[in-house]
Order: structure tokens, then C-alpha cells, then sequence
């Protein structure tokens, strides 16, 4: 797996503008909220429901072998711009704990609403696992 960052750009903080793979199987994971895995929630705090999610999308991965180093590409969608950005430093540190120092291509995404109330935070990724 590459990090492609073209010459004179400034370094992302927290992404990467792309990423390059040679091979491997390809998986790709649907949405996760911060439910568990009887898919309830129990926070409706954007925190906890972003680290449920992640360690959704981490527990899906694992099926396959998978896990945070083989993330290529992430989306979020959130519901609630302003606590996204109060809660940075925490969602920064959930990150770091989870994923270490692993930032895969990423967007986020604000949106009017998710489907799965009390939802604040939908996470979706494409993953590369070696053969």
C-alpha cells in the first residue's frame, strides 16, 4: 500500500489524498452507525457513536482477515456538523487507539439525516487485504 501525496502538496492531516495497492482481495464494507452488534445504541453522544461505528467497520474487516492497516478508503456521514467539529480532539484520539497512525483516503460528508435514529455518524469503507 502507497501513500500518494504529489510533490509540493502540503501533508492532509488525518487522510491521505490516495492510496495504491499491486493486489489483493477487495472488500468493501456498507455503512456502520454506532449501534452494537444487537443493533442498538448505546450512546446518542457523537463520540461513542463514531468509535462504535469504527470498531464496526473494524469487526466486519476481521471476517475477511482484515483490519485497520488495510483500510484504503473511508466515508462519513454525519448529521450534526457542529458537534463533529466540538468533539475533534476526542474523535482524534478514538482514531489513534483504533487505527493508530493509519489514514486511508477519506471524505465526511454532512447530511440532513440517517436512516437509523438516533444515528449522529455513519462510517463506510474499501479495504485491501494482501493474498
Amino acid at each position: 500500500m502507497n501513500t500518494l501525496l504529489p510533490e509540493g502538496w502540503k501533508a492532509p492531516i488525518g487522510y491521505a489524498n490516495g492510496i495504491a495497492v499491486d493486489a489483493g482481495r477487495i472488500v468493501f464494507v456498507a455503512g456502520q452507525v454506532g449501534w452494537n452488534a444487537q443493533q442498538q445504541f448505546e450512546s446518542e453522544a457523537i463520540a461513542p457513536q463514531f468509535e462504535q461505528a469504527l470498531r464496526n467497520i473494524l469487526d466486519v474487516l476481521a471476517v475477511e482477515g482484515g483490519g485497520a492497516q488495510h483500510i484504503t478508503r473511508m466515508t462519513a456521514f454525519c448529521i450534526d456538523r457542529p458537534g463533529y467539529l466540538a468533539a475533534r480532539a476526542e474523535l482524534g484520539a478514538i482514531w489513534r487507539r483504533l487505527m493508530g497512525r493509519h489514514y486511508p483516503a477519506m471524505s465526511m460528508i454532512f447530511v440532513a439525516d440517517l436512516l437509523d435514529h438516533p444515528a449522529k455518524i455513519e462510517l463506510e469503507a474499501t479495504a485491501v487485504i494482501p493474498r
